[in-house]
């Protein structure tokens, strides 16, 4: 069968040189447009759930909120382990899943699992699932914050909340947006002890007052001889002189105001952190990406998004970037690709050191490039991003893949060369079959013992095989590649 492919090769010699050509500039085209990430793939099918309990201790989270919802989930389909953590009113729940388990399938098994415990758990605590995120998620931490001091922290955190979130939560590929200190604000209203004593008013009513004043209302319909128009009573608003004018309860005629109990203004959320940028008081927002997403594309998309939103904000909130998981990609990924060149300029200088010819030289590699591309072309194929990992398999590849093709041209080579001397010398596509049937079985078991040094690496479970098996699978398929080549490519040139 090999000897087939040979004489296919040397029959169609133009096919197969141009086939290469299209080969090689299609492979690059898809380099290019392949994600970049510093690891593969090493995320877990995992659901988080956040359950908010406002006023409870971690004792109190872990009894009623957090155990009723693990026995829940233990035993649920496919799942693994079930992690958990319980603090000043907030439960987070990991639940993971055994790889290969489609995410959004998890996500419907953890819902009807939570349903089951939903009437477990104290009144008004809903649990909630998280969004899909990937374990190398952060992908950049934006720092927001007032040159002069202008602009208060809270203001510039209700920018953060209301305008730069919402904005880069519209981007394909961001799972979520956390801004981080400042003070989320709030409508506030202090009801004063004393005040409520004098005119003998309850906290209560004065909680009833505060919320139906900020109630809207139906009222039925206006019909009239061609149309309907809905009548509303509308309460909500959002200025504070109106939610103080709110009225609490008549007496003899005279209305209590909320203003008259209590004090109403604007405040911060009760903070149990905050944030700083060189010094000075800040917001901070995380940007977390979706599993899959092109970590580089992705930074460059919201970097753009931020530049459009600077325009809009006062003259003296600045955005500084404070981290980019993409600088490390591209060091990373830039030190690899030194390594391959390196690597590469090494594997040139050897073989013409030793085969003393620039076109045999030149013919042996072509099974560096269009080894890569066909790689690259499977790694498109399998949905393999390129990273340190598979790139590092390129980079172990690189100096044998050009070792079927030296066997080939160097008996070619040969062949050729005692072919010249003889007093009826045969035809040259004759010499070149006979030279590549001579080496192909050699060639064939030396590439079947390179590809079975790196079979052991499948075999590593968990995380440990999520990491390495890239090296394996770019290393085997440039080596299936190139011994390809040596037998089509090489025998045409």
């Amino acid at each position: 069968m090999l000897n087939r492919l040979i004489q296919f090769a040397l029959r169609n010699r133009i096919f197969i040189v141009a086939a290469s050509a299209l080969i090689l500039i299609y492979g690059a085209y898809v380099a290019l447009q392949l994600p970049v990430d510093v690891f593969p793939d090493l995320n877990r099918p995992t659901v988080t759930i956040l359950t908010e309990a406002p006023g409870l201790a971690p004792e109190e989270v872990e009894t009623l909120v957090t155990l009723p919802m693990e026995t829940s989930l233990n035993g649920a389909p496919g799942v693994m382990r079930v992690r958990s953590s319980s603090g000043i009113g907030l439960s987070v729940l990991y639940v993971e899943f055994d790889w290969g388990m489609d995410i959004y399938r998890a996500r419907q098994l953890v819902q009807e699992r939570l349903q089951l415990a939903a009437e477990k758990l104290p009144k008004g605590v809903t649990p909630i699932m998280g969004p899909i995120s990937s374990i190398m998620g952060e992908i950049m931490l934006i720092g927001l914050s007032s040159e002069n001091g202008k602009t208060a922290p809270m203001d510039i955190r209700s920018l953060a909340d209301w305008t730069v979130r919402t904005r880069l939560l519209t981007i394909p590929g961001v799972s979520q947006v956390i801004p981080i200190g400042g003070g989320v604000k709030q409508y506030q209203v202090l009801a004063s002890p004393e005040k409520m004593a004098a005119y003998g008013v309850t906290l209560k009513q004065v909680m009833d007052a505060a919320e139906k004043s900020q109630v809207n209302t139906a009222g039925g319909f206006l019909e009239g001889a061609n149309q309907e128009a809905l009548i509303r009573n509308i309460g909500r608003t959002t200025n504070i002189d109106e939610i103080a004018s709110a009225v609490v309860e008549t007496r003899k005629g005279v209305p209590i105001l909320l203003s008259d109990v209590a004090e109403v203004k604007f405040g911060k959320q009760v903070m149990r952190g905050d944030a700083g940028v060189n010094g000075a008081p800040a917001v901070i927002v995380s940007v977390q990406k979706q599993p899959g997403a092109d970590t580089i594309k992705l930074t460059a998309e919201v970097e753009k998004a931020l530049a459009e939103l600077q325009k809009g904000f006062p003259s003296d909130v600045k955005i500084t970037p404070l981290f980019k998981q993409g600088n490390f990609i591209k060091a990373a990924i830039a030190n690899v690709e030194d390594a391959i060149r390196d690597g590469a300029i090494m594997v040139v200088i050897i073989l013409f050191l030793f085969l003393l010819n620039f076109r045999t030289t030149l013919i042996t590699l072509t099974a560096i490039p269009l080894s890569f591309v066909i790689t690259i072309l499977y790694f498109k194929w399998a949905g393999i991003t390129l990273n340190t990992m598979t790139l590092g398999g390129l980079a172990v590849a690189i100096g044998m893949v050009v070792d079927d093709a030296i066997v080939n041209v160097e008996n070619i080579f040969r062949r050729l060369r005692e072919n010249r001397h003889k007093p009826k010398p045969a035809p040259v596509l004759r010499v070149v079959f006979d030279a590549s049937s001579e080496v192909v079985n050699s060639i064939l078991y030396a590439t079947l013992l390179i590809i079975l040094v790196f079979i052991p690496l499948f075999g590593l479970g968990g995380i440990e095989g999520r990491l390495f098996a890239p090296i394996g699978v770019a290393t085997i398929v440039a080596m299936i590649a190139s011994f390809l080549v040596s037998l089509t490519v090489i025998p045409a040139l």
